[in-house]
């Protein structure tokens, strides 16, 4: 099989055209990243207001949980049978597959937010306070900078999912990685599928990757230890707290995917 695939992905018949891996790689990159980019817009402001005000816990906590419990593919063909009929040209194929992909996106970013700044230490908060300045100015000179090492692990984790999600797009009828998977089935063409598997994991290997660098020099050494030793920056509050927020979206894709 492993030569199968590699034969597979070394024709240059399958590097040219509309149907290539280029022209899907840039498809699949952009329904996944517009996805995130209309996600994230959503849901940073809403997780930041809600840790910093402390109100809406609750739904933060029951969203989160009920992400889990949503079939993607049930989703998508819930959106088609609504959006579809409503909607004319390209947009009736995209919309529905990228309501899909933010719907998905939305609960890791929104808790990576809520947990960043409710994870603030307080006394950084009275510090702040005691020195004059305002809700406003507490939010966006001491609570964004903290809380942006988890609102970074949200968004890690959203994109893996999105990414990897990405593929039920060809069954609303566009085309990226997901078109190899189908139609390789389509006509049992086994090494055109798992190379399409292969070329989903190693994007998501390279957008998290992309915002590991990103999220290297966004955040202060400060906050995530780097230049200390591997056993002191792996105690750091936001490392534990970082590692406790992948680990729960890791929980909701394999909910997902199962």
């Amino acid at each position: 099989m492993i030569d199968d695939i590699a034969s597979w992905l070394l024709d240059p018949a399958h590097w040219t055209g509309s149907d290539g891996v280029p022209a899907r790689t840039l498809q699949h990159v952009w329904y996944s990243a517009l996805s995130l980019l209309i996600a994230s817009v959503v849901a940073v402001p809403a997780g930041l207001l809600i840790g910093h005000t402390g109100r809406g816990r609750v739904f933060v906590v029951n969203l989160a949980g009920a992400a889990r419990a949503i079939p993607s593919l049930g989703l998508l063909f819930i959106m088609v049978l609504l959006l579809g009929p409503k909607l004319t040209g390209d947009a009736a194929f995209l919309w529905p597959s990228l309501v899909v992909l933010i719907v998905l996106a939305i609960p890791p970013i929104l808790s990576g937010a809520y947990a960043g700044v409710e994870g603030v230490d307080p006394a950084a908060r009275d510090a702040a306070q005691g020195m004059g300045m305002t809700g406003w100015e507490l939010l966006r000179k001491v609570e964004v900078p903290c809380a942006l090492p988890l609102v970074f692990s949200g968004l890690r984790s959203a994109a893996l999912q999105v990414v990897a999600t990405a593929t039920i797009a060809a069954i609303a009828g566009l085309g990226g990685f997901g078109r190899f998977l189908f139609d390789g089935q389509a006509i049992r063409d086994f090494p055109q599928m798992a190379s399409g598997a292969l070329l989903v994991a190693v994007l998501a290997l390279l957008v998290d990757l992309t915002l590991a660098a990103v999220q290297r020099y966004a955040v202060s050494p400060g906050l995530t230890g780097r230049g200390l030793g591997r056993d002191a920056r792996d105690r750091t509050p936001s490392r534990e707290m970082e590692v406790a927020v992948r680990r729960a979206a890791g929980e909701t894709e394999l909910q997902h995917n199962s």
